[in-house]
């Protein structure tokens, strides 16, 4: 009896994941421009790479309470994470990165790197909240990694050029 293959198909639709990636292209655009721009054109660059670092990590925090929202006007479920931590969870990646717009740049670069990275270890245990079909979540997960990976590099990629190279 012959060996069927099967064909691995994404459970993300094909939007999604290019929306995904797409996302990522002010982050590399703007850690190049701290690198390579012209005075002041580098020193644009970081602080719009900070803003758009703390609009990313205010959006990954967000998504806690898209995720909730079909439970408001409903009992609790009794589960603490839905009743009650993944509010809180939602909204403090973006109290975070405010309070990072407000110091060193570079040092902001690292605060919201170390945030999406945080968020990623966090919301790689609390997803399985959300979502019904475990391929799905697999998909997302892997997802969330790659785009963890590059927008982190490209934060602490920028905070060390302007730190060390820079200077």
């Amino acid at each position: 009896m012959p060996i069927l293959k099967r064909n691995f198909v994404n459970p993300l639709p094909p939007l999604v994941r290019r929306l995904a990636y797409a996302g990522l292209t002010p982050f590399v655009a703007l850690a190049l421009t701290v690198q390579l721009g012209p005075t002041p054109l580098n020193y644009l660059g970081a602080e719009s790479l900070a803003g758009y670092g703390a609009v990313i990590t205010a959006f990954m925090g967000a998504l806690h309470w898209g995720a909730n929202l079909h439970n408001l006007g409903k009992p609790p479920v009794g589960d603490r994470w839905i009743d009650r931590n993944a509010w809180i969870w939602g909204i403090t990646p973006a109290l975070v990165a405010w309070l990072a717009l407000h110091i060193y740049i570079p040092v902001a670069l690292v605060i919201l790197a170390s945030t999406l990275i945080i968020q990623r270890n966090i919301d790689t245990n609390t997803y399985r909240y959300y979502f019904d079909n475990a391929e799905a979540l697999d998909a997302f997960i892997t997802l969330r990694n790659h785009l963890t990976i590059v927008a982190a590099g490209c934060l602490v990629w920028a905070s060390i050029v302007i730190l060390f190279i820079q200077n």
